[in-house]
């Protein structure tokens, strides 16, 4: 029960003389009883009919705040005092009041509640949704409360109601605070009710006020000297007092640092990390969660039984040597820690062991339980600890949560959180989080100063990020979640292909960051003697609102994904692999089985990037590009041998036989004009067939012969570059091409054409450009928007691409007399196609997008993983 809060200060100036009656009125007023709400709670209003509960709601909370039992008899019964609905109205009353609570906001209950089972069960609704809850009681003599009814025409109680209500009252009155309320506010006799004035009071958690910008800062666990270090990079001036012990430390641009707890046990000077980190939080310069270990220590200073494990016995010891009065002030210092704290108006929550979203604000003991210790699965490790709940794997808020806890040996995002414990008192490092600007800073630890149970890292993939690649992360069907496309799904039988192709014969997954995505053609053309022509692309585009697009030359040879960094170390870095890089296929295999060759490939992209600045320009050491690689025949020699070759031979072997055969049979006089014709034009559509895929071979000795042809560059250090306008990727594009050696150049420039949609002149001069390309044996062209990454009017992603082919490459595709036949392939049906397109598209945007933000290995690999999966899904592979 709370006390009342006398009023303070002396008369107003204005108020009325000493011994009028005025005067004399006042004196003998109660004094206002200030009732502290917290702003996210459930108050219950307890009293019996009459007491004035409605009014006092009326008078001290919004409408939309109040959940009347009366009114909800309205809505189940047509009648406010039909009494016998009020258990379906009850029903109605609680499902409101969980809504409002799980939303976050205020609500006041505004029933008789007098009855220990009527309160039981709205706390546990308070508790259910981690709320507080707080009762007012408004205890009215019966007499009053009679009265007050015998003048309300539409309600009339039996005599034995009111009695009975008083009874059920008087025996609550002293167990309320037992039965689970934290706050309880009681209000005695009119004068008291009507001099009650209701304080909103903010949770001890809510400091959306202060913006920043702040310093997050890791597990110390008594690494005073490391602290300092990272402090000092930070930019703090550390304050000393006579015995130079640090006490303080200010930023001059006004910085908060702010602490995740764990600042004791294992380390070698607890006292001194706290009396830092105490000194910054009663100057203002800092705030502080607790950790695990904090609670355990304070704990132990109060005199409570625990187990000495985990690094209490060194902070025990340490704290021996330190004064009672000292000794007294951290006592109070982790008494008074809060859970968790909401910074930045929400944005931003610092908790200790991490917090799902449901619990950000929240007041109740299951919510510090997981802030200061997390979740587990039950289960334990090879090293015998409890296995972490993922509950970061499942986040989807739109708060940053900065968490420690865990140790992982490096700092990384996973779905808006991050674990700043990178283990410095196992011989790891001390990190901190600059917000907003999302920098991490870290100092290494002087030594090992506790063995870890279990290592903080291994040589698994993902090792070095402290969760290595598991089978569970691709088995079985699969949601990945994108920012540009939504939830894709992915089939268990396409997992299962794809790890049968990832697991034998992908490269490292720690490189394979990306696979591009597979691309539609365009709309089925009705132009005579076309199956696709770029007509139908502009008009694509031109429907969904894209106006401005660029076709991009198609090269003739493979889809290749290269990787290339700037020395070893930059590789070993970034990727936790050293060497020059890698080239792989769009099913992650590497494209040259020799190791040197693809070294030598590599070495003169390096070089011409570096020649060309695009490493400094964009601040990295390793770039990833979209790219051709030509010949045809340098991947696909056997299939070429096999499917396009053994074709060409065949005709060339049968068809002269036929057509001498034929001529024989006219010179007897027989009618066989019109099947000699057909088989001259089979002939011909043979020797075009054999054309077309030989324009796509040539022999290649070392580098000579081989071609590279980049036309985007998807990402560097920090940036997913796949979101750029392509004229800027052609811009760099030309820059590495330019800067190839002119020698013995192997670097190709990308041939394109910007095209406005909405211009004919413009759209004519793109279809003569592609008729050109083809005329001359190309394969054709690419048609994508110029903005690159776009939505139409409404909402939906556009294709990212389209592929408009060339009459004869098609050849290849549907056979040498496909254009015989054109009727019945113009039946063919895009729709999978594109929406498989759009998919791979969002996936690997998504993959991109992870590695810029610096995030895991195995969230990184989810979406590639994906992209190789759907790649298994059922589409005519002549598509």
């Amino acid at each position: 029960m709370t006390s009342d809060v006398q009023p303070t200060g002396g008369r107003p100036a204005d108020g009325p003389s000493a011994g009028t009656p005025d005067a004399a009125a006042a004196q003998a007023a109660p004094p206002v009883r200030r009732l502290p709400v917290t702003d996210v709670s459930l108050v219950v209003l307890i009293g019996t009919s009459g007491s004035g509960k409605s009014t006092f709601a009326r008078e001290h909370f919004l409408p939309t705040q109040v959940v009347s039992s009366d009114f909800c008899r309205g809505v189940v019964a047509d009648d406010e005092n039909d009494q016998s609905a009020s258990a379906d109205a009850f029903d109605v009353l609680h499902y409101i009041v969980g809504k409002r609570l799980a939303a976050g906001r205020l609500t006041v209950v505004d029933a008789t509640n007098v009855q220990p089972e009527s309160r039981r069960q709205l706390v546990q609704i308070a508790r259910d949704h981690d709320v507080l809850p707080i009762a007012i009681v408004l205890d009215v003599p019966a007499s009053v409360c009679a009265e007050r009814n015998r003048h309300r025409p539409d309600r009339q109680l039996p005599d034995h109601v009111i009695p009975r209500q008083q009874r059920e009252l008087r025996r609550s009155l002293r167990g309320l605070e037992r039965e689970g309320f934290r706050k309880v506010h009681i209000l005695r006799g009119e004068a008291e009710i009507a001099a009650a004035e209701v304080v909103p009071e903010k949770r001890f958690n809510d400091l959306r006020h202060l913006t920043g910008p702040f310093d997050i800062v890791g597990d110390i666990h008594g690494c005073r000297s490391e602290l300092e270090t990272l402090l000092a990079r930070l930019g703090y001036t550390v304050a000393r007092d006579d015995a130079g012990r640090a006490v303080d430390a200010v930023h001059p641009e006004g910085r908060t640092a702010v602490f995740v707890g764990d600042l004791v046990d294992r380390g070698p000077d607890t006292p001194g990390v706290l009396r830092l980190v105490m000194g910054m939080v009663a100057a203002g310069h800092a705030i502080c969660v607790p950790g695990n270990h904090e609670n355990k220590l304070g704990r132990h200073m109060d005199g409570r039984k625990v187990t000495v494990s985990h690094g209490l016995r060194e902070s025990i010891d340490q704290l021996a040597g330190e004064s009672e009065e000292f000794r007294a002030e951290v006592r109070a210092f982790m008494r008074g820690l809060v859970s968790h704290y909401l910074l930045d108006g929400g944005a931003l929550v610092v908790c200790h062991a991490g917090l799902p979203e449901k619990y950000h604000g929240r007041n109740s003991g299951r919510v510090r339980s997981h802030a200061l210790y997390g979740d587990t699965t039950g289960e334990t490790d090879e090293y015998g600890l409890p296995v972490r709940y993922p509950w970061a794997e499942e986040y989807r808020g739109k708060a940053l949560v900065v968490y420690g806890h865990t140790p992982t040996p490096t700092a990384s995002f996973v779905n808006n959180t991050i674990c700043l414990d990178t283990g410095c008192v196992f011989g790891g490092s001390l990190t901190a989080l600059r917000y907003p600007e999302r920098e991490l800073v870290s100092v290494p630890a002087e030594q090992e100063w506790y063995a870890p149970v279990r290592p903080l890292h291994t040589d698994a993939p993902g090792g070095r990020e402290g969760r290595p690649l598991d089978l569970g992360d691709v088995a079985g069907r699969r949601i990945v979640e994108t920012a540009h496309h939504g939830r894709i799904s992915v089939r268990e039988e396409n997992a299962a292909a794809a790890l049968e192709v990832m697991s034998r014969f992908a490269l490292d997954p720690r490189l394979l960051a990306y696979l591009p995505p597979t691309m539609a053609p365009s709309a089925t053309s009705r132009r005579d003697g076309y199956l696709e022509h770029p007509e139908e692309a502009f008009f694509a585009y031109r429907h969904d609102g894209v106006q401005q697009v660029v076709c991009e030359e198609k090269h003739m040879g493979s889809r290749a994904v290269v990787l290339v960094a700037r020395d070893e170390v930059a590789l070993e870095k970034r990727f936790g692999i050293a060497g020059p890089g890698a080239i792989w296929t769009r099913t992650g295999r590497a494209f040259l089985g020799d190791a040197e060759l693809t070294g030598a490939v590599l070495d003169r992209v390096r070089s011409a990037a570096e020649r060309a600045g695009l490493f400094a320009d964009l601040d990295t050491d390793w770039l990833l590009l979209d790219a051709e690689l030509m010949p045809w025949s340098l991947k696909a020699a056997e299939l070429l041998r096999r499917q396009y070759a053994a074709v060409g031979a065949a005709a060339g072997a049968a068809l002269p036989d036929v057509l001498e055969a034929l001529e024989r049979a006219a010179g007897r006089g027989l009618d066989v004009a019109h099947l000699t014709a057909r088989q001259r034009q089979r002939a011909a559509d043979a020797e075009a067939f054999t054309a077309a895929y030989r324009r796509y071979c040539w022999p290649t000795e070392g580098l000579d012969g081989i071609r590279l042809a980049p036309f985007q560059l998807l990402a560097a250090e920090g940036a997913n570059l796949a979101v750029l306008p392509h004229d800027r990727h052609l811009e760099w594009i030309d820059r590495l091409v330019a800067a190839d050696d002119p020698a013995a150049p192997i670097l190709r420039r990308t041939g394109r054409l910007l095209v406005d949609t909405a211009d004919k002149a413009s759209v004519a001069a793109g279809i003569a450009w592609w008729e050109e390309l083809t005329a001359a044996g190309g394969e054709g062209m690419v048609v994508k928007p110029l903005a690159s990454l776009v939505r139409d009017a409404g909402g939906r992603l556009v294709q990212p691409g389209v592929k408009v082919r060339g009459r004869e490459y098609l050849r290849i595709i549907y056979g040498p007399d496909y254009t015989e036949y054109l009727d019945q392939l113009r039946q063919r049906f895009l729709g999978h196609k594109r929406s498989l397109a759009l998919r791979e598209y969002a996936l690997g945007l998504e993959a991109l997008d992870r590695l810029a933000a610096g995030e895991p290995l195995w969230r990184v690999h989810e979406p590639v993983f994906a992209v190789l999966a759907l790649e298994s899904e059922p589409v005519d592979p002549r598509l």
